[in-house]
């Protein structure tokens, strides 16, 4: 796997992750996974990150054992999204501390997860869809959210930054942020129901985020969409990182829904100040 915008992490034992180079470093985790270093089996092989989708939960409970263990975090300290494609946004307290991982959920139809409390990790899962994560370096603010087409012209990534300014008092030029891996637009095809969403925000070039096909339909930029869906929010260009990996062209590295029918594990996107 090669990438010039992401740092590739991968230890003795096969685990397999990505960092975020603008964002993760001495006080700050923040990473995506692979399918590479865990311990499930069949169609969620390796690294599965999900607890809804059929797997034996001990398994999982493991992969985030291993995962975790790599990034120097406390599992029983994550905190899980309940994603159904909003644009919806929960600031994580100190009573959300577990849930999803080792305390009941007590939250539904949440894509996207703040909290400034050290030590917290933020997961959001994916197998095709954009994850982005947020780092205010200095307000001491993390976020971390989960934008498929729906999300993303539901401008997600624009609603993450405007409550961590609202919520923390975060400025839009001091906040980092992260577009991880997910389907390019090397392999996103869809139709004119999607495209006519889009076009609901005029700031954006559907010229730039769409290329029309001779079939009529057209191959979605998501990573560009939420670029620009950013910019429009106040984040400084330069302070966006930008995958170079499709999920769906590298399926044997990435759960892609795409790829395989739907049938898959889950990937995640992990961020926590330390």
């Amino acid at each position: 796997m090669k990438t010039k915008t992401l740092n590739v992490v991968k230890n003795e034992d096969g685990l397999l992750y990505l960092t975020f180079p603008n964002i993760h470093g001495t006080d700050c985790v923040a990473a995506f996974t692979t399918r590479m270093g865990g311990v499930s089996r069949g169609q969620y092989a390796a690294m599965n990150m999900s607890f809804t989708g059929g797997d034996d939960p001990k398994a999982v409970r493991q992969n985030y054992n291993i995962l975790f263990e790599s990034l120097g975090l406390d599992p029983e300290r994550a905190v899980l999204s309940h994603q159904t494609h909003t644009k919806n946004i929960k600031t994580v307290t100190a009573d959300d501390i577990g849930k999803g991982i080792v305390k009941d959920r007590d939250y539904d139809n949440i894509d996207g997860l703040i909290t400034n409390i050290k030590g917290v990790a933020l997961v959001t899962q994916y197998a095709d869809c954009v994850p982005l994560v947020f780092y205010d370096k200095a307000k001491r603010v993390v976020a971390t959210s989960h934008a498929g087409w729906r999300g993303t012209v539901q401008e997600i990534g624009k609603e993450t930054v405007l409550k961590m300014a609202a919520e923390f008092g975060s400025n839009q030029s001091d906040i980092m942020v992260g577009i991880g891996p997910s389907i390019g637009s090397c392999c996103y095809e869809v139709d004119d129901p999607v495209y006519n969403e889009f076009k609901k925000l005029s700031y954006l070039n559907l010229d730039e985020i769409f290329i029309k096909k001779q079939n009529g339909k057209y191959m979605l930029n998501l990573w560009l969409a939420n670029r620009r869906i950013l910019e429009n929010a106040g984040i400084d260009q330069k302070n966006i990182c930008v995958t170079d990996l499709c999920t769906c062209c590298n399926s044997h590295i990435f759960h892609s829904h795409r790829a395989t029918g739907g049938n898959r594990g889950n990937l995640a996107a992990i961020i926590a100040l330390k």
